[in-house]
């Protein structure tokens, strides 16, 4: 384990779901109809919440999968359990997303274990409240973009040699992006990052038949918000100002990521979907 991971780890993120009450849902919630047969995707985040989801929605249509995560092992190991209950095969590799030394190396034994990479899911992130803009170190705040940005260019950059016409980019950003969070400056912040560089990379990649999109989640039931990334106060009342007045499942958003890895999104670049609850953003 890195250096940052047990930095990270100690601070309580990202936090473990198998400690997390009531469990998040990430079951897939229909039979797979086969639309990522034979594909590989790697997804970041994926131990727990939307990444989890993401992985067993993506098995079960079909998919081979490289489960990337910072230090949660037990998390990892039952998301590659339910890979392999689907029937695929499941690569995990630990470590930071913010190190480009760890990106090189997860991109290179993905290649060798599966030799292709048609799915690149840019989702690991992490999140810090903070009521006033002077309580943001310096420190945090170089971490946050670390982990939620420049992991997606330092992944993308390394993945981008293997991924031919025909394969799909989903990153993921936030509502945060749009509306805007009163105690989550950096994390929004990023996320409006995340949008641009979705827009920019789509531009860069259409031509050669790569498409790149990303999904805003609104607030989702996963440990990244219970286990320390929302005030106590905030946190008591999650998901209830949205329109549908509760928080989200995994699963209720993991089918957007499921949409635009498919040829259901052929016609599909540079957009961005929002499982948020009902929330109505220019997006």
């Amino acid at each position: 384990m890195s250096e940052t991971a047990e930095m990270i780890h100690e601070d309580a993120l990202p936090g473990q779901e198998c400690a997390l009450e009531p469990k998040p849902d990430w079951q897939p919630r229909y039979p797979g109809s086969g639309r990522l047969r034979g594909k590989v995707a790697v997804i970041t985040g994926a131990d727990s919440g939307i990444g989890r989801a993401v992985a067993a929605l993506y098995a079960r249509e079909g998919a081979d999968i490289a489960i990337l995560y910072l230090c949660e092992h037990d998390d990892a190991a039952k998301t590659a359990n339910i890979v392999h209950g689907e029937g695929r095969v499941a690569l995990t590799l630990a470590g930071d997303v913010g190190d480009k030394r760890f990106c090189d190396s997860a991109i290179a034994r993905v290649i060798e274990k599966f030799g292709r990479i048609d799915v690149l899911v840019n989702n690991a992130g992490e999140q810090h409240p903070d009521k006033d803009i002077t309580d943001i170190t310096e420190a945090q705040l170089r971490r946050t973009f670390q982990t939620n940005i420049f992991g997606m260019f330092f992944l993308t950059q390394a993945a981008r040699p293997h991924l031919k016409k025909g394969a799909a980019i989903v990153n993921c950003t936030s509502v945060t992006m749009y509306q805007g969070s009163k105690e989550l400056l950096d994390y929004s912040s990023t996320k409006g990052a995340i949008t641009a560089f979705t827009r920019s990379l789509s531009e860069n990649l259409v031509g050669e038949g790569i498409r790149v999109n990303a999904v805003a989640p609104g607030p989702i039931w996963t440990p990244l918000n219970p286990m320390g990334g929302a005030s106590p106060e905030k946190l008591a009342h999650f998901g209830e100002n949205t329109p549908m007045g509760r928080p989200g499942q995994p699963n209720e958003v993991a089918p957007a990521f499921l949409f635009l890895a498919c040829e259901d999104a052929s016609y599909m670049s540079g957009q961005v979907l929002h499982p948020n609850g009902g929330t109505v953003v220019n997006g």
